[in-house]
Parts: structure tokens; sequence; C-alpha cells
């Protein structure tokens, strides 16, 4: 019998917003993989910081490239498609022991998430399951203290990495807005959003969930965001 693979959301950021499935599993499997920058700790390995088994085997998945090369190179894409192949590798090989590994996924699996690039991969080579989270949106939006949307509300979700013009027409064209990805490009969002007609409207939100979480409006926040941020414009349509 050959072992299962499982993504695990592990929500927002904030341990007890976790499923309880998750919660259950991560305490109770042997093999833990998670990604994370070279050299650091990993977020979703932070959150899971003392609920993991004294005997766990934990598999630090280091990203080989994060910004150091443009996401265009075609170097990019193969230098990570090598990444994932050879973890493939790995988890397939431990899970043809017999032994569950669970894959700590930030927010939820199958929503922006490097589990999918593993799930293509092994999806009919070995067991792989898939545990839903709180989306690091909805972390985002609840911090916000206002609804998203109302009634018939077009929500888009939009990655700050777009190329500015295409930004632009997303941020003019809906009624309610997610933008993520934002870090290196808030420069080009508030530009976009200017452009658009809508930077009054926007809220950015740091670390939503976590500690240190802050929400100010866009146009009144620094100059810089860190990686965790999110900005929005909420909807305003119908409501009785």
């Amino acid at each position: 019998m050959s072992g299962t693979i499982r993504g695990v959301g592990l929500g927002p950021g904030a341990p007890d917003l976790m499923s309880v499935r998750a919660d259950r599993l991560i305490r109770s499997s042997r093999h833990i993989a998670f990604f994370r920058k070279a050299g650091r700790t990993g977020h979703a390995r932070t959150i899971v910081q003392g609920m993991l088994r004294d005997d766990a085997v934990e598999h630090a998945m280091e990203y080989p490239v994060t910004t150091e090369i443009a996401v265009a190179d075609p170097r990019y894409n193969a230098c990570l498609a090598a990444f994932y192949a050879r973890w493939t590798e790995t988890l397939a090989n431990v899970a043809a022991t017999g032994e569950d590994v669970v894959v700590l996924c930030e927010g939820d699996p199958f929503f922006y998430g490097s589990f999918m690039h593993l799930y293509t991969r092994l999806s009919g080579r070995v067991g792989v399951e898939v545990v839903p989270g709180i989306t690091g949106m909805s972390g985002a939006w609840t911090a916000s203290g206002a609804p998203i949307t109302w009634g018939d509300d077009v929500l888009t979700i939009a990655m700050a990495t777009l190329p500015e013009e295409e930004l632009t027409r997303r941020i003019r064209d809906t009624d309610a807005l997610v933008v993520m990805k934002i870090g290196r490009h808030l420069a080009k969002l508030r530009r976009a959003l200017a452009a658009a007609g809508r930077a009054d409207q926007a809220w950015l939100v740091e670390h939503a969930a976590m500690a240190g979480e802050r929400v100010t409006r866009l146009c009144d926040a620094p100059a810089t965001a860190p990686y965790f941020s999110i900005a929005l414009i909420h909807g305003q349509g119908r409501r009785p």
C-alpha cells in the first residue's frame, strides 16, 4: 500500500483559523513538507510551530529562485520546473514506502499555491488529496471590516505582476477588487488605480490574520509593502 500525499490549507495565517481536519492531519503525520525561501524558516512552517509530532520528519522545499530572475526569462520557468520535478520524485518515493505526507500550504492549496505544481505531477502516480483552507484574501477583507461584495457585484482577483495597462483595465471594469502579489509592484498598482479613477477607493491590508495586521487606505500607505499585502476595493452593489 502506498501512502497519500495531502496538500493541507493552513488558512490566512492564524493557527486557529485552520480547519479541524487540517489540525488533525498536521498533528498526526510523520512526514511534513513545506515550501520556503532558502535560509528562511518559511511562513507555513512558522504557523504550525508546536503542532508537529516529536518524531516528525521535515522536508524543507527551498525555492531555487524567487526574484533573482525575471518571470519572463525562460531560465525562471526551467529552474522551477526542475525544482518541482525533483520534489515530485522525493515525495512520491516517501509515499511508495507506505508513509503519508502532509504538504503545508498557506491559504488554500488550489488558490495560486505552489502545491498545485506538485499536484499536477503527482496525480495518477500516488494518492493525492487536498484539504481546503481559508484564503488570504478572505482574511484581508474580513480585517477591513466591510463586506467585499453586495448583490450582483462582480469580483475581480488580479495580480499586481500584470502589465500596467492590463491591470488598469481590470481595475476599471470591475465592481469589487482584490489585488495580490503586490510586493515590488506597489508603485505600478498606485498608477493603475489612479488611471482607472479609483485610487481613493482602495485599501491595503498587511499581514491579515497575523501578528502585525494593519489596514490603511492605500493612498495613505507607505511607499513599500510587505510580501503579505493585499489591496481591496469593496463593491457597493444592490442591497435590500
